[in-house]
């Protein structure tokens, strides 16, 4: 059984910052591409952020220059830093991870908020 559990969310003013950080655990032979998603109220799941296993990243546009994600291989771990957040920037964020384990499957965390206040 592969877990991810995120964390590092929580309420913070327009223009701060938070660090989300997701851990993956169970039986995993390799961790392919690891990546952060959105979801706000009302609104599709979108993705924010990915990073392949050689460290090659895509952002969101909305999110360029302001969020930076990033991994340890060795710790199974992959961040995200959000700077100069905007209350748009509100949503539940999503780990997911594709992973090698008993089997080959992408696996999804719970969820942890984000709010932004204005």
């Amino acid at each position: 059984q592969v877990l991810l559990v995120e964390s590092g969310g929580g309420l913070v003013q327009a223009g701060g910052s938070l660090r989300l950080s997701c851990a993956a655990s169970g039986i995993i032979f390799g961790i392919n591409t690891m990546g952060w998603y959105r979801q706000a109220p009302g609104k599709q799941r979108e993705m924010v952020a990915t990073i392949t296993g050689g460290g090659s990243a895509i952002y969101a546009d909305s999110v360029k220059g302001r969020f930076t994600i990033s991994r340890d291989p060795a710790k199974k771990m992959v961040y995200l830093q959000l700077n100069s957040l905007k209350p748009e920037d509100t949503a539940v964020y999503y780990c997911k991870a594709q992973i090698v384990g008993i089997s080959r499957s992408n696996y999804w965390g719970q969820g942890t908020q984000v709010t932004v206040s204005s």
